[in-house]
């Protein structure tokens, strides 16, 4: 990635700051002046008194609240610092929960988002810029944000509780495409978001190999124990499945993949050597710490997304490329083994030899009737965690969905999985479009990098639930978004240059 500055539009210059209006509003208006002053002393004549009273407890709420305060006002007035908050928090969210946190990590990212979207608003009324809300894939998010809404008047919902605690992760996380795609104005951006994004993804491919080697912490062995069903998850084959940093194995692996494939995506672009081959390590890296996790959905994305790269991105070289990974992967495929987890890994690519697989395929064949008579589902949150506790006796309660597609179908009826489809239709569709049309070769690789982490994950979305865990379920809007953002900073640059030409 190049650390070349990339030249910005005329109107992201004279761009007002929302920190100068602050500046004036509180400080100068408020504050600089006599009662403002007094008003600061008392404030910190109370904070000495309170530390000296109550101890540390006060001293840390003090120190919470310093902290809190500037980083509130640092992700609404900076919504570049604001974004990468928000990225990194939701990679390291269930890392952070193994410590013992004593906090709603959970609230916090809902208020993160909160406090992007606020900045987002006033930014608008600053500078209104609407065109965000315009393409298909806007339009789309709209008509699926609608339909999720409509789901609180579904008759066949057994609790409306269950809609407000999921529509919150379903719907309201879906706003941040919006946020992206307008306060993402610069490459360099862009090029520190991957850079942060693809170090999150070797830290927890570090960690899963500390894991597999050196083993687990004391508090991961306590939560390994404290359920059978756990165990009857992660255990197999007298082998735990790593789930390094994140939620599950599912998460973590899927999350690996992706960070591979805008590897091989960005190495196609025009890097200099020593770059291409730190990216070919990680891929190695990432790939490896794969295999820990024991996913077999995962495995089957590697040839899945490397065939629709080879497909977009068709050279000699490319052919050549797929050619070898071909044979490689044949072989891996076919070798005898007794390693528990290559034989785990050619298992994905003979799913009717598989028990779950079968398994999954029997519970998706004895749902098909109520998803037929059902157009509009049985209601968001009526399988899972949310349908257990508050619907525990109804049909879907106890039903394991066991795929995002047959999730949406299960709760939102065909009509939903028709909409949801359609929905990743056409972030792919214009993602294919947009690389075609893009001619600044920087920006043509991060294009392709997003369009493959959208595919692969659709992909992945079949036999697991890909996108409705952290930190996927933000990330998946981030690609969407920057398919966009490529294109409209691409379409920047050939404006200037024939203004200049």
């Amino acid at each position: 990635m190049s650390d070349v500055p990339y030249p910005i539009s005329s109107s992201e210059s004279t761009r007002p700051t929302l920190r100068s209006w602050l500046r004036q509003k509180l400080w100068i208006e408020k504050f600089y002046n006599v009662p403002g002053i007094s008003i600061l002393l008392v404030l910190s004549l109370a904070m000495g008194w309170l530390t000296v009273t109550y101890g540390i407890v006060a001293g840390a709420g003090i120190i919470a609240t310093l902290i809190g305060i500037p980083c509130v006002y640092a992700i609404v007035a900076k919504p570049s610092f604001g974004i990468l908050v928000l990225l990194a928090f939701a990679y390291l969210l269930f890392y952070l929960m193994r410590f013992g946190l004593n906090f709603p990590l959970g609230t916090l990212m809902d208020g993160i988002q909160l406090m992007l979207i606020l900045g987002f608003f006033i930014y608008q009324r600053a500078k209104p810029d609407w065109s965000v809300f315009q393409g298909r894939i806007s339009t789309m998010i709209w008509v699926w944000i609608a339909f999720n809404f409509l789901e609180i008047v579904n008759p066949a919902a057994e609790s409306r509780l269950a809609w407000v605690y999921t529509v919150r992760s379903v719907a309201f996380v879906m706003l941040m495409y919006f946020v992206f795609k307008y306060q993402i104005r610069t490459v360099q951006l862009i090029r520190t978001i991957l850079k942060m994004w693809l170090l999150l993804a070797a830290y927890a491919a570090g960690y899963a190999f500390k894991q597999e080697y050196i083993g687990f912490s004391a508090a991961e062995e306590e939560w390994l124990h404290s359920d059978p069903n756990i165990a009857n998850l992660l255990f197999i084959g007298g082998h735990w499945r790593k789930y390094s940093i994140l939620s599950d194995p599912v998460a973590f692996s899927y999350n690996m993949v992706i960070a591979a494939l805008i590897c091989v995506a960005l190495i196609s672009g025009n890097l200099k050597t020593w770059k291409k081959y730190v990216l070919g390590v990680l891929i190695v890296f990432y790939m490896a710490a794969m295999l820990f996790s024991g996913t077999r959905g995962a495995y089957v994305l590697v040839p899945a997304g490397l065939a629709m790269f080879g497909i977009l991105n068709y050279t000699p070289r490319v052919l050549q490329f797929s050619i070898v990974a071909a044979i490689l992967m044949v072989i891996l495929i076919f070798i005898p083994t007794s390693n528990q987890t290559l034989y785990r890994f050619q298992s994905a690519f003979k799913p009717s030899e598989d028990a779950s697989f079968n398994l999954r395929k029997a519970n998706q064949k004895r749902i098909q009737p109520y998803i037929l008579s059902h157009p509009i589902g049985g209601g968001l949150g009526a399988t899972g965690v949310w349908g257990q506790r508050f619907a525990p006796n109804s049909y879907l309660a106890n039903f394991p969905p066991d795929s995002g597609y047959v999730r949406v179908a299960v709760e939102m009826g065909w009509i939903g999985l028709f909409l949801f489809c359609l929905l990743m239709f056409q972030i792919i569709r214009t993602g294919i479009i947009n690389y075609y049309a893009i001619r600044n070769p920087e920006l043509k690789m991060y294009c392709l990098a997003m369009t493959l982490s959208v595919f692969a994950l659709n992909i992945g979305n079949y036999p697991q639930e890909a996108i409705v865990q952290f930190p996927s379920s933000i990330y998946i809007y981030l690609m969407a978004a920057l398919i966009d953002v490529t294109r409209r900073l691409d379409q920047e640059e050939q404006k200037k240059l024939l203004a200049t030409a």
